[in-house]
């Protein structure tokens, strides 16, 4: 089958020839003289043929530029342009709209180039994990976020399946709706949201998943500090007179005794309203350290001389430290001190009740300082009140010191985690600091 340049061509051709036969005759067939005739013949073949070419050129050519503009779109290549054309005929007309055609792409080319630019900015830059599985829960996409929470590099989580990372549960059931999931041995609490979107055809979820743990324990800290504030406020002001009184009472009963025994029983009365006074203000003035915990003024902290320094403090028993290559920490050290004796203690104590050991160590990697104090007392009992003020599970114990261990590591933009041990009976209290 003839192409179309030759159809062109043939065209031009058979146009031609009977015009060109008949004037080639004519000029033949006059007395003209031979060279002038032969002369006159070659240019009018020459022109002929000429008009030929001229002719297909300016059919074939306009159609292989915009053939060419049409593989540039179809290639997203945005850049051609016809260069020659005249807006008062047709052709000239398509080239016009084919260019302006070419600069409308270009334009939202660069407009989704930017735009997507900035989405990967802000997925990079956000502190939000957002995942996308595909429809047999298959990851696809994980954001900087959900590297960090996985610890893990994109290339090693993609293609695991939801189960497989632990969070399953978040393909299905209503949204948004707060789930308690486990990364990296810590649980929290997430705010769950999901949506659906297409790709290649295909149905995927995106899920998103924003930490509110430490959110709502500053809500649940918030409250607290009003409800000590207002408890301090109102059991302060019943105590000073109570003690007042009783000191004024046991004056007078000092100069002026009664006889025998109503002496006796109105001085020990008073001497345990005395000693009771006295034990709440102390009782209460612990957990107003929870109000009061000022922020962390930072300075260089060896961390070997730290635990050190805390581990010779406690004389009932002999806590082993388990050292690695010392680090220096930006730390608050007095807060950090407050916070290593309130878990050496608790561990001791346990490990009292069993006659066992404690033990601590520390670890810097790539995520960061971890320090663990590790005890073989008889473990927690299954308790979710660990962290809740007031709540004890010891004789005697205040409830404080967990509480404000772990203000003190969120202060400093860390995590303390207290659990049970997975190979032996006992303990573990674990304080995260994450590299800055």
């Amino acid at each position: 089958m003839a192409t179309h340049e030759r159809r062109i061509t043939a065209l031009a051709i058979g146009a031609g020839l009977p015009s060109t036969i008949v004037a080639v005759t004519f000029l033949h067939n006059t007395h003209l003289a031979a060279g002038t005739r032969w002369t006159a013949i070659t240019v009018l073949v020459l022109w002929w043929l000429w008009c030929i070419l001229f002719l297909r050129e300016s059919v074939v050519r306009p159609l292989q530029t915009l053939a060419n503009m049409l593989a540039a779109i179809r290639e997203q290549d945005y850049s051609h342009r016809a260069i020659r054309h005249n807006a008062g005929d047709a052709l000239g007309l398509a080239m016009l709209e084919i260019n302006g055609l070419m600069a409308d792409l270009r334009e939202r080319r660069l407009g989704a180039l930017e735009a997507t630019a900035l989405l990967r900015r802000v997925m990079t830059e956000i502190d939000v994990t957002v995942l996308a599985f595909d429809e047999e829960g298959a990851l696809r996409l994980a954001n900087a976020a959900g590297e960090r929470l996985f610890e893990r590099s994109s290339e090693q989580l993609l293609g695991r399946r939801a189960e497989e990372l632990g969070v399953g549960e978040t393909l299905s059931g209503d949204t948004p709706r707060v789930v308690e999931l486990t990364f990296g041995g810590r649980r929290g609490r997430w705010e769950l949201r999901r949506g659906a979107f297409r790709q290649g055809g295909q149905p995927h979820q995106f899920v998103v998943l924003t930490d509110v743990s430490r959110s709502l324990r500053e809500e649940e800290r918030l409250a607290w500090q009003r409800i000590i504030r207002v408890l301090g406020h109102e059991i302060n002001n019943s105590l000073t007179p109570i003690r007042s009184l009783a000191e004024r009472l046991r004056e007078l009963l000092d100069r002026e005794p009664p006889d025998g025994e109503l002496r006796d029983d109105l001085q020990r009365g008073l001497g345990v309203i005395a000693n009771r006074s006295a034990g709440l203000t102390r009782f209460l003035g612990s957990y107003a350290q929870l109000a009061k915990l000022p922020p962390p003024k930072r300075a260089p902290l060896s961390v070997r001389a730290w635990i050190e320094r805390v581990v010779r403090l406690e004389s009932r028993l002999d806590v082993v430290i388990q050292p690695d290559a010392d680090v220096t920490i930006d730390a608050d050290g007095d807060q950090l001190d407050q916070l290593l004796i309130n878990l050496v203690k608790n561990a001791v104590d346990a490990a009292l009740s069993t006659q066992g050991g404690v033990r601590v160590r520390w670890q810097r990697d790539d995520a960061g300082l971890t320090v663990d104090v590790e005890d073989d007392g008889p473990g927690l009992p299954a308790s979710a009140n660990l962290f809740v003020p007031f709540f004890t599970t010891k004789p005697g114990g205040t409830g404080i010191g967990l509480v404000l261990s772990r203000e003190i590591a969120e202060l400093h933009g860390g995590v303390l985690t207290v659990e049970n041990r997975s190979d032996a009976r006992g303990c573990i209290a674990r304080f995260h600091l994450a590299r800055p």
